[in-house]
């Protein structure tokens, strides 16, 4: 034998001894699991486990009832096609156009070829309005091969599959199973699996930090409240996250019932009611509900086809969803459990929004942009892009973003700080180095949108589809801020501490009440500690006293600010405007301007 291949026999023979002690492999190359016996697949330079359920299907009398653990050692895990949960056809940011299934209930693990113990676990929770989303639209390879973290991409129920409140449901089940909220059941029962299993693959289970993005990180925080999640994870990164929720009545029967743009699980089981030829209107459908037993009731609504119960429950910031049922979520909602040491889970907490978050929704609006065909964007096939007016884009954009912000990370914090955690800090993303090309300013007109700094953590820039080369060009720019992103969330996840910059800017925590310290996430030269310090009332007082926008815009832009990402405080500010604006008239002018340029 040469000494070239004595040394390539020597190091394949070593690279196999050492997989071996790193990981709990069978005979056969497969590792046990409490689900069954699951084989790596090796790709983008990563090992890949994928589709391992780790809940019995939530099929049949299982729909609306908290998730059972699936426990066969004996079968053979192989990768499944078409797995999602049933959603909201198009989704919030995936556009999926298949429908998914009830048996959906299955996670991924990505793990660096090194083959070393006891690496960090991060648990991803996808977004997408806990409406639509899952866990194969993102890979997060590259963070793995690059930062020796271990990454955990589940799924879970959506919709009113995975969030429902009815008495026809809830009353007539028992225990844990009274529940409203099934899908932050399935993540918690998800990271039960991972916490008995991860050592197999090299994870370390006392090392678990949970991270998501939209309504990721809205799970995020619900989990830092969820008594069934305390203990199963060490830290917690909420991006883009939010702290709506419903109170069981609203969940229930709104007051807005069987009003346009209400998905209340009384209306959504009027409309099934009408499909079924139970009844011939919605007054005729009340009268059915008020009149039938609960066990009729449930029988409807298990017989009734889930993707039919996806697409009555709407496409509105407004769906009940997470639900203040005393079992999972308090029921003093959750922006109040976050800054209450009776129900606040403390671990280290990052979290986070982009500085231009809504124009991922406005960036093609026909209200506010309008397209022209040039000779290049002709043979692209792409429109030309321009802003109509640019002053009311931005102050609409920075607005909603500061509202995002003030809702979704400064108030959390506040509230965790005040339960006696002080291990938390806070971020803004701001990074919109966009191409400038002859198809429009995509700096200017996108910006650092909704859900644009998940490829600078992931690697993955394919997540913007045929537009990444648009939305994420090569340059020293993107590379910057994705290699500190990266650096930023696995140290996080190793140590607690996201520590500095390749540029020595210094991560220091957030403290309402010293320096209100947040760092912005930017290229190089814009990298920077500020202060986060918002206030609603100021913002409501910089809506109405705009010279930018009409009396109609003042409205919508009021109730979304007001609304959308926290508990509902519209009617605190309605009587300081001059004109008219009520709910119905919000959701009037936004359906009037909803329109959008067809790319």
């Amino acid at each position: 034998m040469s000494l070239l291949k004595s040394i390539k026999y020597f190091s394949f023979s070593f690279s196999i001894i050492f997989f071996c002690l790193a990981y709990a492999e069978t005979d056969d190359g497969f590792i046990q699991t409490s689900s069954g016996k699951v084989l790596y697949q090796k790709t983008n330079g990563i090992l890949l486990w994928e589709d391992i359920p780790f809940a019995l299907p939530p099929v049949g009398n299982l729909r609306w009832k908290a998730p059972k653990e699936f426990n066969n050692t004996e079968i053979i895990i192989k990768p499944k096609t078409m797995n999602f949960c049933h959603q909201e056809i198009g989704g919030e940011i995936q556009e999926i156009y298949e429908e998914g299934t009830e048996d959906c209930l299955y996670l991924d693990i990505r793990a660096p070829v090194t083959k070393k113990k006891d690496l960090p676990v991060m648990f991803w929770i996808h977004g997408g309005g806990n409406t639509s989303g899952h866990k194969d639209f993102y890979d997060f390879s590259k963070l793995v091969k690059r930062q020796d973290v271990i990454v955990v991409s589940t799924n879970y129920r959506l919709g009113p599959l995975g969030f429902f409140t009815h008495p026809a449901i809830n009353d007539l089940n028992s225990g844990i199973d009274q529940t409203s909220n099934f899908g932050t059941l399935d993540i918690i029962l998800a990271l039960k699996w991972v916490n008995k299993n991860i050592e197999s693959f090299g994870g370390n289970p006392n090392n678990i930090t949970i991270f998501g993005e939209s309504a990721g990180g809205h799970n995020v925080f619900s989990l830092l409240v969820a008594p069934q999640a305390k203990g199963l994870f060490h830290k917690a990164i909420s991006q883009s996250g939010y702290t709506k929720s419903s109170t069981v009545e609203d969940a229930y029967k709104s007051k807005f019932h069987n009003q346009k743009k209400t998905s209340d699980s009384w209306t959504v089981l009027n409309n099934i009611l009408i499909k079924e030829n139970l009844a011939n209107d919605l007054s005729e459908a009340d009268a059915y509900q008020e009149k039938s037993s609960k066990e009729t009731l449930r029988n409807i609504l298990y017989e009734a086809d889930a993707q039919e119960l996806i697409n009555f429950y709407g496409d509105t910031f407004e769906i009940p969803l997470l639900t203040n049922d005393g079992i999972v979520i308090p029921e003093i909602g959750l922006l109040d459990a976050l800054g209450s040491d009776e129900y606040l889970y403390e671990v280290p907490t990052i979290a986070g929004s982009n500085k231009d978050e809504i124009k991922l929704w406005i960036a093609f609006s026909e209200y506010f942009l309008e397209s022209e065909d040039t000779f290049l964007s002709k043979t692209l096939g792409i429109p030309k892009l321009k802003i109509k007016d640019k002053d009311k884009y931005a102050f609409y954009s920075s607005i909603r973003a500061a509202g995002w912000q003030l809702r979704g990370v400064q108030e959390p914090l506040e509230n965790i700080f005040n339960a006696g955690n002080n291990d938390i800090y806070a971020y803004r993303f701001d990074w919109d180095n966009l191409r400038n090309f002859f198809i429009g300013d995509f700096g200017e007109i996108l910006g650092s949108a909704h859900a644009l700094e998940i490829p600078m953590i992931s690697g993955d820039y394919n997540l913007a589809g045929e537009f990444k080369w648009i939305v994420y060009p090569r340059s020293p720019s993107r590379r910057f801020v994705s290699k500190n992103m990266m650096n930023f969330w696995s140290n996080f996840a190793r140590d607690g501490v996201p520590g500095n910059s390749t540029n020595k800017v210094r991560w220091t925590k957030y403290n309402p009440l010293l320096d209100m310290s947040i760092l912005h996430i930017d290229e190089k030269k814009n990298l920077k500690v500020s202060k986060l310090d918002l206030n609603l009332d100021i913002l409501v007082e910089d809506i109405l006293n705009t010279t930018k926008l009409n009396n109609e815009e003042k409205c919508i832009i009021l109730y979304e600010t007001t609304n959308y990402i926290g508990d509902n405080s519209f009617g605190k500010f309605a009587d300081r405007l001059s004109y008219e604006c009520s709910r119905d008239e919000a959701l009037r002018i936004s359906e009037k301007n909803s329109s959008y340029i067809k790319l």
